[in-house]
């Protein structure tokens, strides 16, 4: 069973950056995808950014409203996500959760909470 940890969110001026941690315990072998999805309020989740295993660093997704903001990245061991989020805009306000593919399916983080705001 993975449990994931987030931490890095807050308050940010439009045109600012954040980035967001998260980070992976229990059997991180079996992950196979690291990812960060996102709700605003009276909206659905949706899929913000994701990794999968293959290649030298892994295979990236985005979504198309975060492309050329936004870059995931992970930690050696696959036990840990990072979310750079640069030149933010105000619908990047959400609660941003961390997500683990695994065999077994997919696991949450409790989410973290975002604002861009002035």
């Amino acid at each position: 069973q993975v449990q994931l940890v987030e931490s890095g969110g807050g308050l940010v001026q439009p045109g600012g950056s954040l980035r967001l941690s998260c980070a992976a315990s229990g059997d991180g072998s079996s992950i196979y995808g690291l990812g960060w999805y996102r709700q605003a309020p009276g909206k659905e989740r949706e899929l913000v950014a994701i990794i999968r295993r293959g290649g030298s660093n892994g295979y990236k997704d985005y979504a198309d409203s975060v492309k050329g903001r936004f870059t995931v990245s992970r930690g050696n061991a696959w036990n840990t996500v990072y979310l750079e989020m640069n030149n933010q805009k105000p619908e990047d306000t959400a609660d941003y959760y961390c997500s683990a593919l695994t065999p077994s399916g997919q696991t949450w983080g409790q989410g973290t909470q975002v604002i861009v705001s002035s």
